[in-house]
């Protein structure tokens, strides 16, 4: 069963070459005070277009002068929970997000599409999410997904599909899982090696990387976005490995050390280069269609992101990862132990790859809340001052979690400020 597992110094420099075309790839074995040292050059300004640019092909991008400005729309948002569940429900509430995120002056919609393994559209691969249909597997008559590219671009939005790669359930998010969902199709077979295609770890049901059937099945949910929708990029959050570690994918790495013999990477590195070829798969995917960018969102602290199995440095300064990165600076700039400014800094420093964008994701939801010590109640210009601030610094534009805190009253008058800018 363990030869299955896709994890060899050899083969992994092979897809990363075939993937990232004539630059020159990182060694599987390279470490990290390497990759870090490597980062610290002189960061290089020229970057990639804007999403709505069209590529003249999967390498060259016209630079655009509009500044990113988007605001993610998680799944809680899109919820039918308390309507009829029809398409008309659907159509006037998707038409009440895009015209408030327009309102604000923003460009750009993250549009959540796959928040448990399933499908927030028309998918071969995954089941009809519950939170249209009320129940994981349940068949529509409409599209959620087209009706959302075409309100948004209505409304003059760049549309992104946002999917969380690995998560299948969280607690007992969603019940039942549909015998269409891969792992119920894994567990109710009679392969017993596919078993391990997902593990569980502390509350959660996880799909397992260390697979190269696994990754596949992630790498073509992309493609399978991308090549039906005319979506204008393709974004995964911050949910990689579980941030408790643990030992649920303990029989694949003693597998792949037994393999690789006294030279291998230890379990953190492994990991991250499992979550490494999964990243490099789908920005392939993605790149298979014209116009279409693909972007990552991982968490502030890269200390936290490592653990995770996110290869953050690699990713800012390589080639082939991704066309923007977006941090999730979720930190006032009063901070008492990572003050925005720090953080933000860092993330400029890290991202040399000169053909990235760097947005910086900005915590909408803190506003007018005691989090981080008080701080956020310092002032009340503070989404106003991080974006100043962001551009002194050097980003690229700027995301804004979540929806539902522009209806927030307590953020009233920072939303004013936004789309009065």
């Amino acid at each position: 069963m363990m030869k299955k597992i896709f994890f060899r110094a050899i083969p992994l420099l092979i897809a990363i070459i075939l993937l990232c075309g004539s630059v020159a790839a990182v060694s599987v074995l390279q470490k990290k005070d390497d990759i870090t040292a490597s980062v610290n050059s002189e960061t290089d300004n020229l970057t990639v277009s804007q999403v709505s640019n069209k590529r003249k092909d999967n390498t060259q991008v016209k630079a655009e002068e509009e500044e990113m400005l988007a605001v993610w729309v998680p799944y809680m948002s899109i919820d039918m929970s308390g309507t009829d569940r029809s398409e008309s429900a659907y159509r006037k509430k998707i038409d009440g997000i895009m015209k408030n995120i327009h309102d604000i002056g923003a460009n750009t919609v993250i549009f959540q599409v796959r928040p448990f393994c399933d499908a927030l559209y028309k998918s071969e691969l995954f089941p009809t999410s519950h939170i249209i249909s009320g129940k994981q597997g349940e068949e529509i008559n409409y599209d959620p997904l087209q009706t959302a590219i075409e309100i948004a671009h209505k409304y003059k939005l760049s549309l992104h599909a946002w999917i969380n790669p690995l998560r299948i359930k969280s607690k007992e998010v969603p019940n039942p899982l549909a015998d269409s969902n891969p792992y119920m199709i894994w567990k109710n077979d009679d392969i017993k090696e596919n078993d391990n295609y997902t593990f569980s770890s502390g509350d959660g049901i996880y799909l397992n990387p260390a697979y190269s059937e696994v990754r596949k099945l992630i790498i073509d949910g992309a493609r399978e976005i991308a090549e039906n929708y005319d979506i204008d990029g393709l974004q995964i959050d911050d949910y990689f490995y579980p941030e408790n570690g643990g030992n649920f994918d303990k029989a694949e790495y003693d597998a792949y050390t037994k393999e690789s013999g006294k030279v291998h990477l230890s379990l953190e590195e492994w990991r991250q280069e499992n979550i490494n070829m999964l990243i490099t798969g789908m920005y392939s995917a993605v790149h298979e269609k014209n116009g279409c960018v693909f972007g990552i969102s991982p968490q502030c602290n890269t200390d936290n992101d490592i653990k995770m199995g996110a290869d953050v440095f690699k990713w800012c300064s390589y080639f082939g990862y991704a066309d923007y990165i977006c941090p999730q600076l979720y930190i006032s700039e009063s901070h008492p132990t990572l003050p925005y400014k720090t953080a933000a800094e860092k993330w400029r420093k890290m991202t040399t790859e000169k053909n990235i964008k760097l947005y910086f994701g900005l915590a909408l939801y803190k506003i007018g809340t005691d989090a981080d010590n008080g701080t956020w109640l310092l002032k009340d210009d503070n989404i106003v001052s991080q974006m100043k601030l962001g551009r002194e610094i050097g980003a690229d534009g700027f995301m804004l979690y979540s929806y539902d805190s522009l209806l927030d009253e307590n953020a009233a008058k920072e939303v004013d400020a936004i789309a009065g800018q």
